[in-house]
């Protein structure tokens, strides 16, 4: 290879080195190029769903917007229950919003089951701690609420028949009117279950109580009692669901037992959301005054609800039922039951001449230290607190006990169940009447002391 040759091929080797220095180094790009011209346009798609037209389906002046008005008036809308019970996993399936939708979703039973361990029944009726929270409010009834933004919103959480917890899901109510809606107010206007928290802890026997009234069913000095008897002994608040079903009574012999009419032809809501009258109707669910439910559907077309032997005459005999079983129960001129007449805190003071509230006439240092101020005496408490001071745990021991038949307890029972019904019989007359007459009668033949 000649000189010239060899340079050549030096002065190429050293080009391409450069040149390939100069690429790797170089990271930047250079300016884009101009856009290209803009394709065709694709084809339209089908019009969306008008949002503003599936909103007033429910968001209308007469809609949602005047229930929820109507709903300020409703006992289930102040709330004090929801805070009192918050975090409760047994209460809260009926105070509670998020608690109620539990167990209607995951179809809690209302069966007892024996704790090996402790040789007690436990009430599986519970709720979750993480659900235990909320005020009753419009999702509560209509769980399905903001999920079809249409009329399917507005479905009721449960129309599904109720296993009663009172009597440990042995007894169901299916409320039959209206396609079942009755079923959603009767899933918490039900009685919480009486137990035998003396002995094993299930659930009182009614039928065995009913069937043999003479029967001891506490006794201080004895044994095998049931439960030891205190001031808040008593068939809870919710006793509505019952009655009106006909079958929340302890069933003594005697007046045949029946339902009236309205088992099985009206539902709760006929009556409770009748056209809004004042602050009855609606979704207030007051019905007291407003007859606009009941005068409808060709239900009263001949003779008004609120004529005389509809209304005044019906309650006006539960009324003097009431107060001659509540004379019945009294030993030694000392109620058995309580007397309240503070018409805030007993919200039935106006059914019963003498004011009862369905508590028993047990020593309480706070919640009954005397007895009546007008019916002076007051039993001993047979479980006295801890928290009670020494005073109060000597003046106890002063005052006489309380022995108490299976025809008494039973009694207490109906007594309860029918005046915090509250309708005074309107809700199921016939089955009401026969439950205080009967009782009436057992008390004064079988079973008073």
């Amino acid at each position: 290879m000649n000189r010239k040759t060899l340079l050549l091929s030096a002065i190429t080797a050293v080009m391409l080195i450069a040149g390939n220095m100069f690429m790797t180094g170089c990271t930047k790009e250079g300016p884009a190029g101009k856009d290209g011209i803009n394709g065709a346009d694709g084809a339209n798609g089908a019009d969306g769903a008008d949002g503003t037209a599936s909103c007033i389906t429910c968001h209308s002046p007469e809609g949602i917007e005047m229930a929820a008005v109507q709903y300020e008036l409703s006992k289930h809308s102040y709330g004090e229950a929801a805070f009192e019970e918050a975090g409760s996993t047994t209460c809260g399936p009926c105070h509670l919003s998020e608690a109620f939708k539990y167990v209607c979703a995951n179809n809690t039973p209302s069966t007892f089951t024996l704790n090996t361990t402790t040789n007690k029944y436990v009430n599986d009726y519970f709720v979750a701690p993480t659900a235990a929270y909320g005020e009753i409010n419009c999702g509560t009834c209509h769980s399905s609420l903001h999920t079809t933004y249409g009329e399917g919103d507005l479905a009721l959480t449960t129309v599904a028949p109720v296993a009663m917890t009172m009597w440990a899901g042995a007894k169901t109510i299916n409320a039959p009117a209206d396609g079942g809606r009755s079923n959603l107010c009767i899933k918490c206007h039900q009685p919480r279950p009486f137990t035998a928290s003396a002995a094993d802890g299930n659930v009182l026997d009614y039928v065995g109580i009913a069937s043999n009234p003479t029967a001891v069913f506490y006794d201080a000095a004895g044994t095998g009692n049931k439960l030891k008897p205190g001031y808040r002994t008593h068939t809870h608040y919710g006793t509505a669901g019952a009655v009106f079903a006909g079958m929340g009574g302890v069933e003594f012999a005697g007046i045949t037992y029946e339902n009236s009419i309205h088992t099985t032809l009206a539902s709760c809501q006929d009556c409770h959301m009748g056209t809004m009258q004042g602050k009855a109707g609606g979704h207030t669910f007051f019905a007291k005054g407003n007859f606009n439910g009941c005068n409808s559907d060709g239900c009263h077309t001949e003779a008004n609800a609120s004529s005389e032997g509809l209304w005044i005459n019906p309650r006006a005999d539960i009324k003097a039922k009431l107060d001659e079983l509540a004379a019945a129960l009294n030993v030694n001129g000392v109620d058995i039951l309580n007397r309240n007449p503070d018409g805030e805190s007993n919200l039935w003071a106006a059914n019963t001449t003498n004011k009862y509230d369905g508590y028993l006439n047990i020593y309480d240092p706070i919640n009954n230290p005397d007895g009546p101020t007008n019916n002076p005496g007051v039993f001993q408490n047979p479980s006295p607190s801890n928290s009670w001071s020494q005073e109060q745990k000597d003046y106890n021991l002063t005052l006489p006990k309380i022995t108490l038949t299976n025809a008494q307890m039973g009694s207490i029972i109906n007594f309860q169940l029918c005046l915090r019904d509250y309708s005074l019989g309107i809700h199921n007359y016939k089955y009401t009447k026969a439950l205080l007459s009967n009782s009436i009668s057992v008390l004064s033949t079988k079973g008073g002391v």
